[in-house]
């Protein structure tokens, strides 16, 4: 008989057992990286740091998204970083099985102080090294994202001057994302607007841009208005031609008439029907003579302060500004 030696014995218990760890080392070392880079949550990964580094091919292969019919400006580059931007607290949920054998995972993060999630879906499509499972997006349609401005055939989306025909358009955007719409003119401009879009559905609500007169274009209007009733102030009779006031007496007028601008109208300046139009004027002028009674030959002052109403035209054009005071009778 032979005989087995208890060192031969205790090398061969050492070796099977280091062989029994290594297994155990690798199948932990494949569940780990299945579940891991070689999880349904790394495309996911890879696709929101396509996003931040505003790399907008990488991003769309990895989502394997069909592109709308609309415009594709916020689909790479700075406009790209730019939705971005404003994500944080991003945190990636642990894959859920689907029925269909899909997997789910369900991102969490912050835009703007909001808690807002997004969803992927992610399909099996093969395997690497015989062990690892290689994930892959459900094919989808990217979100379109609508976008008006008051009055203007351009503005701002993203920091990206874009095209607005007709005061409007639509692009293309990923998800998820923030975008901005501003504009900024001499004349005319609009605070920023923000609409954020967290899935492929497109927002129900379109990005608005108010645009609204500057400042400077009301200060001009409001100098023009100004030059004009001082103009009418200066006609020394009782009906300034073409001017909103008058004041009319079966007396005698036996001093020289005097008008003043006892108000100015406030200058108001909206969107409407695709113009720029100036609300209606409304002020006050003080007249002051000395009037003589027909009947009694008695002499008093005469100062009454009139109430006056007028509109006027407003044509912008690049630079120039042309306001047409309009004066019905």
């Amino acid at each position: 008989m032979v005989q087995t030696s208890p060192a031969l014995i205790k090398i061969a218990a050492a070796w099977l057992l280091g062989l029994m760890l290594a297994i155990a080392a690798a199948v932990i070392a494949i569940v780990v990286i299945n579940n891991t880079v070689a999880g349904p949550q790394q495309p996911v990964r890879d696709y929101l740091q396509a996003l931040r580094d505003g790399d907008g091919s990488k991003a769309l292969g990895l989502l394997h998204a069909k592109v709308p019919r609309a415009n594709a400006a916020m689909l790479d580059g700075s406009a790209l970083k730019k939705s971005a931007e404003r994500i944080s607290d991003v945190k990636l949920g642990s894959p859920q099985q689907q029925p269909d054998g899909q997997s789910k995972v369900t991102v969490s993060y912050t835009i703007d102080g909001s808690q807002l999630s997004s969803d992927f879906f992610l399909q099996r499509t093969g395997t690497d090294w015989l062990f690892f499972s290689r994930w892959s997006m459900v094919p989808t349609t990217l979100p379109t994202l609508n976008v008006s401005v008051v009055n203007e055939s351009q503005a701002s989306l993203n920091g990206v001057p874009v095209s607005m025909p007709s005061g409007s358009n639509s692009f293309s955007v990923f998800y998820p994302g923030e975008f901005q719409g501003s504009y900024e003119g001499t004349f005319f401009k609009a605070d920023p607007s923000r609409a954020t879009v967290t899935g492929p559905q497109s927002p129900s609500e379109p990005l608005a841009i108010a645009t609204k007169a500057t400042p400077a274009l009301v200060q001009q209007v409001d100098s023009r208005i100004h030059e004009f009733l001082d103009g009418c102030a200066k006609q020394q009779v009782l009906q300034p031609a073409g001017c909103p006031f008058y004041f009319s007496t079966n007396n005698r007028i036996i001093a020289p008439v005097q008008w003043s601008i006892a108000q100015y109208p406030k200058v108001t300046i909206d969107p409407y029907n695709g113009k720029w139009v100036i609300a209606p004027l409304a002020g006050k002028a003080q007249l002051s003579t000395k009037q003589m009674d027909l009947f009694t030959g008695a002499v008093s002052d005469l100062k009454p302060l009139q109430n006056f109403n007028f509109t006027a035209r407003l044509d912008v054009s690049g630079s120039a500004i042309t306001v047409t005071p309009v004066v019905d009778y």
